[in-house]
């Protein structure tokens, strides 16, 4: 005789709050990075964290729609799947829970994207709808030394936990930025910065990197192939799974929809 178990329907997970906040500021970083400051009455939606590489997502509607935030994202998905605010994920790049502000970095690449566009014309007084936040990478005390590894969509998160750090700090941070965009807030003395001008030079700069006494606690997060290559010489390295911090941030040729379906595949992963 066959039975048959009833099993229980998986909830839904709960939508995460919206955020309509105001750009309150625009500071040109570097020629081509713009800091945007936000805030606004509903801040507070914005749950954050104590992770230095804390993320929002970032809700992009085509005007054409109509849409007015927040926007009710399940019932688009099932009626209107084509009216779907675009979703870019960023990296906070300092949170002011008390004064109820948050600055973001925005790579300026001429009129390609959604995101860098729209920073780019960015004024006081605009909005933007954001969600989150997520993260759970911060530098640890108890780490012998530490290693960065990241490009351009990585570097607020370093900026962060740079300067999260104590001053006796140990370690090496290896990121591929181009030249006029190489910013970082002030490093412990113990830090040691090299940048690189290619995808290539950055994993090699890994490969033949001289490793410091102890372990180390990574943080390595850029371009989807150049982080998998770059596993592999941290897996040679024995880096404990609980050290290490790794991920693509942006897969080359690929829009973050795209790229985010593909990461929920098995081909999507860098494991």
């Amino acid at each position: 005789m066959t039975t048959t178990q009833n099993t229980p329907a998986r909830s839904a997970r709960p939508a995460r709050q919206q955020a309509i906040l105001t750009v309150l500021d625009v500071t040109e970083v570097s020629p081509r990075l713009v800091r945007i400051r936000l805030g606004g009455d509903t801040f507070d939606n914005i749950v954050s964290n104590d992770a230095t590489d804390k993320y929002v997502k970032l809700l992009f509607a085509d005007p054409a729609h109509g849409l007015v935030p927040p926007y009710d994202l399940t019932e688009l998905r099932e009626q209107s799947p084509e009216k779907l605010p675009s979703r870019r994920t960023y990296t906070i790049r300092e949170i002011d829970e008390d004064d109820k502000w948050l600055s973001i970095d925005f790579v300026i690449h001429d009129d390609d994207g959604i995101a860098g566009p729209w920073a780019k014309a960015a004024q006081p007084g605009d909005t933007l709808v954001l969600s989150g936040a997520g993260g759970k990478y911060a530098p640890s005390a108890e780490s012998d030394w530490h290693l960065f590894i990241a490009d351009h969509s990585a570097l607020p998160a370093v900026s962060s936990a740079l300067e999260a750090m104590p001053e006796d700090a140990r370690g090496v941070v290896l990121a591929h930025v181009a030249e006029a965009d190489r910013v970082l807030p002030a490093v412990p003395a113990g830090i040691e910065v090299a940048w690189v001008d290619s995808d290539e030079e950055l994993i090699s700069s890994v490969r033949d990197l001289d490793w410091l006494p102890g372990t180390p606690q990574v943080f390595a997060h850029g371009e989807r192939e150049t982080i998998k290559t770059i596993r592999k010489f941290l897996k040679e390295r024995e880096v404990p799974r609980e050290a290490l911090s790794i991920s693509a941030y942006w897969a080359r040729g690929r829009a973050e929809d795209q790229f985010q379906a593909e990461k929920r595949e098995p081909i999507g992963s860098i494991d």
